[in-house]
């Protein structure tokens, strides 16, 4: 902090916040708050990129980045694939209508190290073939 790094104590700022707030409520855990700080960064910045406002993107952008180094490492796509297949035979889905019921295995094997879209992406590939 002391480095004069301005931009990355703000962002620590802000999450601490936010950390302290769910804390407050009584509501979240740790990691699920930092996941959706994560996922608010990622949405303004595609949004701040379709504006054509690069340099509150690229800001948007290191914050996100400064989050992750926060959360566990994120599933491979190769483990992400191994999941999905065994929760397909575990809850023995045989159309899209069970699509639903893999995702919430999955999601809860993953143990908060995989987003969503990418899981009902991977899930829906599997369903289909």
């Amino acid at each position: 902090m002391k480095a004069g790094d301005r931009d990355r104590v703000g962002a620590l700022r802000l999450i601490l916040a936010e950390l302290q707030r769910a804390e407050k409520d009584g509501g979240d855990d740790e990691q699920a708050v930092l996941r959706r700080e994560r996922k608010r960064r990622r949405d303004a910045e595609a949004a701040f990129r379709e504006a054509g406002r690069t340099e509150l993107a690229d800001k948007e952008a290191a914050e996100g980045a400064l989050i992750d180094a926060y959360l566990p490492q994120q599933l491979s796509d190769e483990e992400l694939g191994v999941l999905v297949q065994a929760a397909v035979q575990e809850t023995n889905a045989q159309s899209m209508k069970d699509m639903g019921g893999v995702i919430k295995h999955v999601m809860s094997a993953a143990q908060g190290r995989v987003e969503g879209a990418r899981v009902s992406a991977r899930v829906k590939e599997a369903l289909q073939a």
